[in-house]
């Protein structure tokens, strides 16, 4: 199942004509790092960066094409990854044909990008048949480590971006004619997918769209300096259940546990203007937290999300309890990527990822909370 059979590109009804932030993600199919190489100067994961390919660099070129054909929309920022490409596109005034045709018509072009690329790595595979098809010009340009299409670019700049992009466009202009529209179209085009469009609700969520997309190098600097803690692990036994998880199982060996779970009475008593219980309950979480005990909780009401960030803050250990399961490529929101790289965080899941789920019911709001009580009961006995 694709990603376009998961989520829908817009209500019925609707084009996605209008004004507004759209977050733009294109994934090379088979996530091998075709479009540049991760580089962790010194081994510091704050200086992370991708060197790019002269594919990356393509499709850099073509993605800052697109107000050329359609002015009405600008990128505004982007982040290219070893596997993929995060932009953000901000459409200043209504469209004529909508968001899906924009992306269509640039996938296009990113697919023909990958069919060049693509023949370009058998063109060296197996450069006897490939002979017929690249004349000696083109040829050259897929020496394996010189500054053509397969090459690094040592030099920055648009100039850049430009000549590879006009390269990798030359070699596709001549594919299908040399080899034929059958051997062409068998040629991977790398880009399988359409690429995929998530709309900004608010004009608030531009910050933290951006410093996600800013963030993508160092996580993955990380992940891959400590893969333990960022692998999912299946069928963690606690007690009579089973979960996944993503952090430091460790955390399930420590001497004392404690759940968080704030009551809605205490919440409506406080909306009357009588705090003091709430306050109380949420305060002797973090005391607790503070003499080693680790809290654990779905942290699902405003309130609980409050003491999960004072415990992230304060940099306790948690463990919190998730409903739905872990994807391929899964990492934690942006506040909680630091603590499971710390080994401060275990996430569970008692259930398995779902890629149409979208709300969490309240039976399973309850399930949760009941399932944090049976954890540290379990433990504290285990104990």
């Amino acid at each position: 199942m694709t990603a376009q059979d998961h989520w829908q590109w817009q209500e019925p009804g609707t084009t996605w004509k209008g004004v507004g932030l759209y977050h733009f993600t294109l994934t090379v199919s088979d996530r091998r790092p075709r479009l540049g190489a991760l580089e962790v100067p010194d081994g510091d994961p704050s200086r992370a960066h991708v060197r790019r390919t002269a594919l990356g660099d393509a499709l850099v070129d073509c993605l800052l094409s697109i107000p050329r054909y359609h002015p009405e929309v600008e990128v505004l920022h982007f982040c290219l990854m070893p596997d993929h490409l995060h932009a953000v596109l901000y459409v200043r005034r209504t469209m004529p044909s909508g968001i899906r045709a924009l992306a269509r018509g640039f996938w296009q072009g990113a697919k023909k990008l990958g069919r060049a690329w693509t023949a370009g790595e058998a063109a060296f595979a197996v450069p006897n048949e490939a002979s017929s098809v690249f004349p000696n010009d083109i040829r050259e340009e897929y020496k394996e480590g010189g500054n053509g299409i397969r090459g690094e670019y040592k030099e920055g700049g648009m100039g850049r971006l430009k000549e590879a992009s006009a390269r990798l466009q030359a070699v596709a202009a001549t594919l299908c004619g040399r080899m034929g529209t059958e051997a062409y179209y068998r040629l991977a085009p790398v880009f399988e997918e359409m690429p995929f469009i998530r709309a900004m609700a608010r004009y608030s969520q531009l910050p933290t769209t951006i410093r996600y997309i800013d963030m993508n190098p160092q996580r993955l600097a990380t992940k891959r300096m400590k893969p333990g803690f960022f692998r999912v692990q299946k069928d963690i036994e606690i007690g009579a259940r089973r979960y996944d998880g993503v952090g430091n199982a460790a955390l399930l060996t420590m001497a004392r546990y404690d759940v968080v779970h704030v009551r809605s009475v205490w919440v409506k008593a406080a909306e009357r203007g009588q705090p003091s219980e709430l306050r109380n309950y949420m305060n002797s979480r973090v005391l607790k937290a503070r003499e080693g005990v680790v809290m654990v909780s779905p942290y699902i009401s405003p309130q609980e999300r409050q003491v999960l960030e004072v415990l992230m803050r304060e940099q306790h250990p948690a463990i919190m309890l998730t409903d739905n399961g872990f994807r391929d490529y899964y990492k934690p929101a942006d506040w909680l990527f630091d603590a499971c790289a710390a080994g401060r965080l275990l996430i569970l899941s008692p259930w398995p990822y779902d890629a149409g789920k979208r709300h969490i019911s309240r039976a399973e709001c309850v399930a949760l909370n009941a399932m944090a009580e049976e954890i540290c009961q379990h433990m504290e006995q285990a104990g």
